[in-house]
């Protein structure tokens, strides 16, 4: 079990803790859990990177840890009130478009390497500032348009990073289906 590892799995088990807080509207409680579960998503892929310890495991559990505080988070601060529906719409359908392109691809037999882009990460960013700000704004109240501004921002950059996801799979099943053909002639 490496460093980078076990920080993200503390990310997936602070989870279920983030999710106690919100559904007995716990904001405070859940943004200390939330900020602490965002320091080890930087953490882990700093340390995976600076003691070279990346590994296939980490490159899976990652985003799945991501996906897990995130989806969950939008999710119930929706059903909080907190952010508008359809940005839950776009970001956890996103995330259920790349879960099902992967599960696609890797049922075609194509090799997916687990590599976010920039886009990607800019998506996972800006979907964590809005998540810590829709939790500290019982603390800091900002003006309204401030949080509309975030809220297209990560409606916007999970659009295009969905749209970008597609457009890899597409590429890779068919370059799948080509090699296939090739190999047959």
């Amino acid at each position: 079990m490496t460093i980078p590892n076990f920080l993200t799995l503390t990310r997936i088990f602070l989870t279920p803790l983030l999710i106690w807080f919100l559904l007995d509207h716990k904001l405070s409680h859940a943004l200390v859990v939330f900020f602490v579960a965002g320091l080890t998503d930087g953490l882990d892929g700093l340390l995976a990177r600076l003691l070279n310890q990346k590994s296939k495991l980490g490159a899976y559990l990652d985003p799945l840890a991501d996906k897990l505080l995130l989806v969950s988070s939008f999710i119930l601060l929706a059903w909080l009130s907190k952010v508008p529906n359809w940005l839950v719409l776009i970001t956890v359908s996103r995330d259920i478009l790349i879960v099902m392109g992967i599960a696609t691809l890797k049922f075609h037999e194509v090799h997916v390497e687990m590599k976010p882009s920039a886009v990607s990460k800019a998506t996972t960013l800006i979907q964590l500032m809005t998540v810590l700000a829709m939790l500290a704004s019982d603390l800091l109240t900002l003006p309204r348009w401030f949080y509309m501004v975030l809220f297209v921002l990560a409606a916007g950059f999970s659009i295009v990073s969905g749209v970008q996801y597609v457009a890899t799979g597409i590429s890779l099943l068919d370059g799948q289906r080509r090699n296939h053909e090739w190999r047959r002639h």
